[in-house]
């Protein structure tokens, strides 16, 4: 080192030391502290970094659920860290809620935050404000380096120079020729520092506008973009760092891998590569992805908002009862454009067992369709035994239907005979499509709820009392058996029918409809509706079936004996 370099070298030292003098470590102690990860090779290391502003949206979710599986399908490592320096978006429980949807999602993490006062692993801490020493530590290197500086421009003068750009039709930022505080002395920030002069600490940017940088992004392929000259925030004057600084500290720290994250970071990537270079650093691969969009009611798509959507927050998925791993199938649907065609062909096999391919996502940005969800929750639902959809409805029962929770738990062996009406069946029932259906599709089967509620009765194409009353009492009194099979009691439905003067069947009422009074459906929707109130249920022997004999005479003794 040359007597100048060695000059330069001690001012900046000198610098450095007045600006950081609680720093107690250098880099070479977090650089040992954190080693290399032990694993295998092409193993991935992601992160779900949220900031504790609100509840986790539905790209926030996607992003997650994303992080979490390629890790998973590489034997890698996925972890939590809550990037909470903004200090003035952070909201109470903030941590706790960002845990608690993970939990509910069943996204589950090898490393980070747990609970709002603890982590796990060991590149802790995993929370941005817990490390801001760390944080201190990097600047504090840049500085001695001549890569950084303490800027003590105000916001009023950071004002005027954006007001003179905006004059000049200048790019708006401050950088070379704006940037005041570039060209001060280390003696003149010496003394304003002792003079008790508020700073923050910029990048001294070593970059060219006029040159390129190339960012092999692994959704959309190669990106180029300006080389960054802006002499960027790293520390405000709080000490906390800006994104920019502290996530690339973290991810190098921490052996990131992969960073995925909103397209809306394309265009700040160029000053982050120049960190990871300055450093000496290798970056992670970066994978910006598309927003979340939702048709407008104007038929144009926009961006699924948070304050527009009520399905743009996780929490409400968990509210409506639609299961987590429907909800996770959908997700996989538009995070890949092929795993549709995947899953149709592997209907024995889960989206654990599908392959994640950074290159089927959509560059324009996933469209989130609701109703393809609920479909698909509705398939979901369909395949689920009894005994497990009993499990998930008592749980959700009891956090948002306290007297339908209590009706379940009261009579296990009953419940599970109702849910199990046209389950275990080729074509199964297909009408849930989320756990609050249930009670809605289904509460005339639970004597409590049937008593109470206030009824309406539309037999359909019979309207005379009289005669609504002869066919339930025929049929009880002659013809009801509650230890008849399926084919039997279909029988002994269609000789009700031909005994009364309906068609036995649809062939013969279709050639001759002016021959009868109607058609043995019309019998069996009196019997549907007499007993249920609905004329559209499932299977109606079912019906019967489960709801014994004293529960049916109770319903209709009043109304029709």
């Amino acid at each position: 080192m040359n007597i100048i370099k060695l000059v330069i070298f001690m001012t900046n030292k000198e610098l450095a030391d007045i600006m950081f003098p609680n720093v107690k470590h250098d880099i070479e102690y977090y650089e040992n502290l954190y080693p290399e990860r032990n694993l295998k090779e092409g193993a991935v290391v992601s992160r779900f970094a949220p900031s504790p502003t609100g509840f986790v949206h539905m790209g926030s979710l996607l992003a997650a659920f994303i992080e979490r599986k390629v890790p998973k399908q590489t034997g890698g490592v996925f972890f939590l860290r809550i990037e909470d320096t903004d200090g003035k978006r952070t909201v109470e429980n903030g941590i706790g809620g960002i845990i608690a949807d993970l939990k509910a999602f069943h996204i589950d993490i090898d490393e980070g935050v747990i609970s709002e006062t603890e982590s796990k692993g060991e590149y802790g801490p995993y929370i941005q404000s817990e490390r801001k020493e760390i944080y201190e530590t990097y600047a504090k290197y840049l500085v001695e380096q001549g890569l950084a500086y303490p800027c003590f421009c105000t916001p009023e003068e950071i004002e005027e120079i954006r007001s003179v750009q905006e004059k000049k039709k200048d790019r708006i930022g401050y950088y070379g020729r704006w940037a005041k505080c570039k060209y001060l002395s280390n003696e003149e920030r010496i003394e304003r520092i002792k003079n008790g002069e508020k700073f923050i600490v910029r990048l001294n940017s070593p970059g060219n506008f006029d040159n390129k940088v190339v960012l092999n992004d692994l959704v959309r392929g190669r990106i180029e973009m300006p080389e960054n000259d802006m002499d960027i925030v790293l520390i405000k004057s709080d000490g906390l760092p800006l994104y920019h600084f502290a996530h690339v500290i973290d991810d190098h720290l921490m052996r990131t891998t992969h960073v995925l994250r909103g397209e809306e970071w394309i265009p700040s990537t160029p000053c982050h590569l120049q960190l990871f270079k300055i450093f000496g650093w290798k970056a992670p691969k970066y994978a910006h992805l598309g927003l979340v969009m939702k048709i407008g009611e104007d038929g144009a798509r926009r961006k699924l908002s948070k304050r527009k959507d009520p399905e743009a927050a996780v929490s409400f998925y968990h509210e409506k009862g639609i299961p987590v791993e429907a909800v996770k199938y959908y997700l996989m649907t538009i995070a890949n454009s092929n795993f549709e065609a995947w899953w149709d062909q592997n209907k024995d096999k889960t989206y654990d067992d599908f392959t994640f391919d950074f290159k089927k996502m959509s560059l324009s940005g996933s469209l989130f369709d609701l109703e393809k969800l609920l479909n698909i929750s509705k398939n979901y639902i369909s395949t689920m035994k009894a005994e497990e959809l009993y499990d998930e409805l008592v749980t959700y029962t009891e956090e948002f239907d306290s007297e339908f929770h209590q009706i379940l738990k009261n009579d296990k062996d009953y419940a599970l005979k109702v849910l199990n009406i046209e389950r275990e069946k080729k074509k199964p029932r297909k009408d849930y499509a989320m756990y609050s259906d249930i009670r809605k599709y289904s509460w005339y089967m639970f004597d409590e709820l049937f008593e109470k509620e206030e009824k309406t009765y539309d037999f359909q194409n019979i309207n005379d009392k009289d005669e609504i009353k002869n066919i339930v009492n025929e049929y009880f009194t002659n013809y009801y058996d509650e230890n008849d099979d399926h084919e039997t009691w279909f029988n002994k439905m269609k000789e009700l029918a031909k005994k009364l003067g309906y068609a036995d069947n649809m062939k013969d009422y279709k050639e001759n409809p002016d021959n009868y009074k109607g058609n043995i459906t019309d019998i069996a929707t009196v019997i549907r509706v007499a007993i249920t109130t609905q004329a559209q249920t499932p299977d109606l022997y079912e019906i019967l079936q489960v709801l014994g004999k004293d529960s049916i005479l109770k319903r209709i003794e009043k109304e029709y004996y």
